[in-house]
């Protein structure tokens, strides 16, 4: 059975979400970075990068939420686009676009907002700006279709609503209203049954992710932080 190594996080919640659109069996594995799990040697060994999520699936490992996407879709041939080379440049270009982009400037900017010390105004003033910019890129994108590639529903657009439902702790509280197009479809992707078991897969299995952000948690969040220090 698939190993599905998750936490809460827009990254993890992109596969969870395709595995439960897709009815895949798998075995949901949580990875508690407050509590350093990324950190462990098991771990590790399937993900050297220290991040969540990954995936092994009879063997074969894939890390990077957009790669595991790629390689579920082409392995069931679903929520993939027509098979044309138009078609996967889109695919490709759209892809790329979130994990460079909208990932990046989207965790850089939650993290100058809501963590960095006072006194950092101009990472702050940067990563909103881009993370404005390219989530008014992926706003005109849908202004004139329904879906990221199109008519139809993709591994794209899976993408963009790990990152878009967090607009709000991203950009600002009310920034999606500002962006009505990807606010449709952040709203009709969530109202998806598959959404709702997605973003309920902890409370499914029980597992209780670690909420404080105490010294512990940051020394596991923040390891940068340990070289200011020393």
């Amino acid at each position: 059975m698939l190993k599905f190594y998750y936490n809460t996080a827009p990254n993890p919640m992109k596969v969870a979400l395709f595995l439960e659109e897709a009815g895949l069996e798998y075995e949901p594995i949580p990875v508690d970075s407050r509590q350093g799990d990324q950190f462990k040697p098991d771990y590790l060994a399937i993900n050297p990068n220290a991040k969540s999520p990954s995936i092994v699936d009879d063997g074969a490992v894939v890390f990077d939420s957009n790669a595991i996407l790629l390689y579920l879709g082409e392995k069931t041939g679903k929520f993939m686009p027509a098979d044309t080379l138009a078609a996967r440049g889109d695919l490709l270009s759209w892809l790329m676009f979130v994990a460079t982009g909208i990932g990046p400037y989207s965790g850089q900017s939650v993290h100058f907002r809501h963590f960095a010390p006072a006194g950092n105004e101009y990472g702050v003033n940067r990563y909103l700006f881009e993370a404005e910019r390219h989530y008014g890129i992926l706003n005109d994108r849908l202004s004139d279709r329904a879906y990221m590639l199109g008519d139809d529903y993709t591994i794209v657009d899976m993408c963009v609503w790990g990152w878009a439902r967090m607009v709000p702790l991203v950009i600002g509280e009310n920034a999606l209203d500002g962006l009505p197009h990807l606010k449709r479809l952040v709203d009709e992707i969530s109202a998806r049954p598959a959404a709702e078991r997605a973003l309920g897969i902890k409370d499914k299995h029980g597992h209780v992710f670690k909420t404080e952000m105490d010294d512990q948690a940051k020394k596991f969040m923040f390891p940068q932080n340990e070289r200011l220090a020393g």
